[in-house]
């Protein structure tokens, strides 16, 4: 029974960490062939950058359905109709011969990419409890953390092998992939009779008090700014490698390589801390590495006379870290709060990082990526804002727990 259920949550980890990967993946995996599908479609960089904002707002819009049609629906039916409809908007893309018909089949990409993430989460919670629920949010949420960053990798790889068409021909095959094995491994774990109606009236009430819950707003915002100063720099990698650090389109992993190897460290000692060390006190070690990565940050771009490899790099390995520890207790602590509507609050947090992550690459991106040194104090900032956060969560517990009941 023991063995049974070892493999049961490896088949789970490994189908939710790739159902959780290929939204983020589709982000910026096309980074590279930035200059290339410019160049064919008469586009400048403004124009480019587009093809990552309309994706990211229809995936933050998009993200607020998923998890209350998953609610309603079950979590598989709900996930193999967004896999379909990504296989078919990924075509589209491959096929797009102008910039009008790429930012539409962008758009629809964005609109499915979120089932597998969103709901993988509530699924996760549907079947596990306590550490075996931790050690696999951590697995899941290092993926999700990485795929943005091993993407322009990826990228760069099959660009020096093919068009930039090959980037999502390599989506539609993967995508096709999960698609088989969700069909094959994803069993439903939402039964009929625990699913909710769908009723208009009575999901704009979930929704309304999950969005005005003040310790869903702490802990939302305390997850969405903590990878938001990541996210930073994963938005602004074409100038970061190519303009600031002077490297060339197959250089890409100088940024990620250091992003993927802290997301992995810290998700790993995530998992390990699981029944370890209380939830509570990983996250403070995951905030120190973050503050030390952001005094680090600003102090060598601040002095430094020219930007250069590794040393530019090395606060992303602490940051990223730090991130990969906080963020599968703030998830869990989420989900724990909505034990019946576990896809809607899934959903509701999904849209807080992807709305902050829209922001980041349509807005500030452009405006801190034209140097070193404010893409550091920008990263910083978020690092500050999400700890505020969880600061304003503990001293809220605290409160509650010495207040009298009446």
């Amino acid at each position: 029974m023991k063995a049974s259920k070892q493999v049961s949550l490896r088949r789970i980890a490994a189908l939710v960490a790739g159902l959780s990967m290929f939204g983020p993946f589709a982000i910026d995996a096309v980074f590279p062939a930035f200059p290339q599908i410019g160049a064919q479609m008469g586009a400048d960089k403004l124009a480019m950058q587009q093809v990552i904002s309309v994706y990211l707002l229809t995936y933050a819009l998009m993200s607020l359905v998923h998890g209350a049609l998953s609610d309603a629906l079950g979590r598989k039916r709900v996930i193999i109709g967004g896999l379909v409809v990504f296989i078919l908007a990924s075509i589209g893309c491959a096929l797009s011969r102008d910039m009008g018909s790429l930012l539409l089949f962008r758009g629809l990409q964005g609109l499915s990419a979120g089932v597998g993430y969103i709901i993988g989460r509530a699924v996760i919670r549907d079947l596990y409890d306590g550490d075996d629920a931790q050690r696999l949010m951590s697995q899941v949420s290092m993926i999700f953390s990485i795929a943005p960053a091993i993407a322009p990798i990826i990228g760069g790889w099959l660009l020096g092998w093919s068009h930039w068409q090959g980037i999502f021909w390599f989506l539609v095959a993967f995508s096709t992939l999960l698609l088989v094995v969700t069909c094959l491994w994803l069993p439903e774990t939402h039964p009929p009779q625990a699913r909710l109606s769908l009723r208009p009236a009575r999901l704009a009430q979930d929704y309304w008090s999950i969005a005005v819950n003040p310790r869903f707003l702490r802990l939302a915002l305390a997850g969405s700014l903590g990878f938001g100063g990541l996210f930073l720099y994963i938005a602004s990698a074409p100038a970061f490698i190519l303009d600031l650090l002077h490297l060339n389109e197959q250089q890409f992993a100088w940024l990620f390589i250091p992003t993927i190897g802290g997301m992995a460290l810290g998700a790993y000692a995530s998992g390990r801390a699981a029944g370890r060390i209380a939830g509570t006190r990983a996250v403070r070690i995951g905030y120190a590495f973050m503050a030390v990565a952001a005094v680090y940050n600003i102090a060598y771009n601040a002095l430094a006379p020219q930007m250069s490899v590794p040393w530019a790099v090395l606060a992303l390995t602490l940051n990223s870290f730090g991130v990969a520890l906080i963020f599968p207790i703030l998830s869990l602590a989420i989900l724990d709060m909505y034990p019946r509507q576990r896809g809607t609050a899934s959903s509701m947090q999904a849209f807080s990082t992807l709305v902050t992550n829209a922001v980041i690459a349509g807005v500030l991106s452009p405006l801190l990526s034209r140097s070193g040194l404010g893409l550091a104090i920008g990263a910083a900032l978020f690092a500050l804002g999400s700890g505020l956060m969880w600061k304003w969560e503990r001293i809220s517990q605290r409160a509650q727990r010495n207040t009298p009941a009446a």
